[in-house]
């Protein structure tokens, strides 16, 4: 989860361009109450992404125009609808902090016969009533190798993970393994899940403050070999940024560019997938009841123009907000858009349910009386695909 320090960052980045006078190239240059340069440097060109963003993408502006260029923006596919949306089943990162420390005690499986809740039941339920096709599960590396550094994987602990991993098999949805203490592939797990098709490999969860981007491509690169090595050849790998893999500054930030040199072993990019999260209350930490936006002309916009650029596609693998109205109403407009523009952005997958209590702030988790769940607030007016927000209205 984001912190406040990933918007100072920006700032300070609108205000050194402020500074040039001319925008950079990506960086914002116009749009309804922007105060910035409204030119761009030498090889971009402003270009309007919606009515409150434009943008300063490659290209040459025409000899006898008298302001910012404006070119046609490029059109997203209506009528589509995103390949995959699930919600994260958390428990097994139960302990573990942001700096990659994980207490094993910590972890939490959520499945009935570790004393957890019906994290099984919880799948069942989402895919059947639902509509959710993607689940992903969070786990701690310390947990998988019991707290041995550079250890093999724990046979018991394997098992408990694994029995996570099958319930989510169960319902026909794709699984994403999540190592969730940002911890790199050793390849042994990779070798596990090779044969399952519906497997998808997450690299790291949320890397953050990596001194240099390009070293960090190289670790992601070196990930995805092992991964492929290990005989997973055709599952998706998500390759996550630096600033905590979020959408908004993912290409500002260099990870962006830098993760495009990362290749499969064949040397093509088939099935890398870029991986960033966007929470939408007010410090975009995902701790606040609240939602204030809906990330489109901030991020999804001009992140959907560079992916159409670069012939790639990312997912949201983490967002969510409270079950509130704002969170409803900015929800429904993210999900909207990213399903008009479902040619470059794969999907979305909540935060969270599993061993979340119902109460939790962000909470995704139904309540279950008997035979019949419940779903909260957010989950049945905006996530669930059944609700119908990929084809709603995006507030633009």
């Amino acid at each position: 989860m984001a912190p406040k320090r990933l918007y100072a960052l920006s700032l300070v980045l609108s205000l050194a361009a402020s500074v040039r006078g001319q925008s950079p190239q990506f960086g914002q240059c116009g749009g309804i109450g922007w105060a910035g340069p409204t030119t761009c440097v030498a090889g971009s060109v402003c270009t309007a992404q919606s009515p409150y963003y434009s943008q300063c993408l490659p290209g040459t502006a025409t000899a006898t125009s008298t302001g910012p260029v404006v070119t046609p923006t490029i059109s997203p596919i209506s009528g589509s609808k995103l390949k995959y949306a699930g919600v994260n089943i958390a428990g097994f990162d139960f302990g573990c902090g942001a700096d990659g420390t994980c207490n094993v005690s910590g972890a939490w499986p959520p499945l009935t016969q570790y004393y957890g809740m019906d994290g099984a039941g919880q799948m069942q339920h989402f895919t059947k009533d639902d509509g959710y096709n993607v689940f992903r599960l969070p786990v701690g590396w310390q947990f998988l190798t019991n707290g041995v550094l550079g250890g093999d994987l724990n046979a018991n602990n394997l098992v408990e993970y694994d029995n996570l991993v099958q319930a989510c098999l169960d319902t026909g949805a794709a699984c994403i393994i999540d190592i969730h203490n940002y911890a790199r592939w050793n390849g042994l797990l990779a070798a596990k899940y090779a044969s399952e098709p519906n497997i998808i490999f997450g690299v790291m969860n949320e890397p953050h403050d990596v001194p240099d981007i390009n070293l960090w491509a190289q670790s992601v690169q070196a990930a995805v070999t092992a991964i492929r090595q290990a005989g997973a050849t055709k599952q998706l790998i998500l390759l996550p940024g630096n600033n905590w893999t979020s959408a908004q500054t993912f290409v500002s930030n260099g990870s962006g560019p830098a993760l495009l040199t990362v290749k499969n072993p064949d040397g093509t990019t088939t099935g890398l997938i870029f991986d960033v999260h966007k929470y939408l209350d007010a410090d975009n930490s995902g701790t606040n009841t609240e939602c204030v936006t809906n990330n489109i002309d901030s991020s999804w916009a001009p992140l959907a123009t560079w992916l159409r650029q670069n012939g790639r596609q990312a997912f949201n693998t983490e967002t969510g907000g409270g079950n509130v109205a704002s969170c409803v109403e900015f929800m429904c407009q993210q999900i909207a858009f990213q399903a008009q523009n479902s040619d470059v952005f794969l999907g979305y997958v909540g935060w969270a349910a599993g061993n979340f209590a119902v109460g939790y702030p962000l909470g995704e988790t139904p309540s279950q009386s008997g035979t019949t769940w419940t779903d909260t607030l957010l989950v049945s007016s905006c996530l669930a695909p059944k609700a119908g927000a990929q084809s709603g209205s995006t507030g633009e």
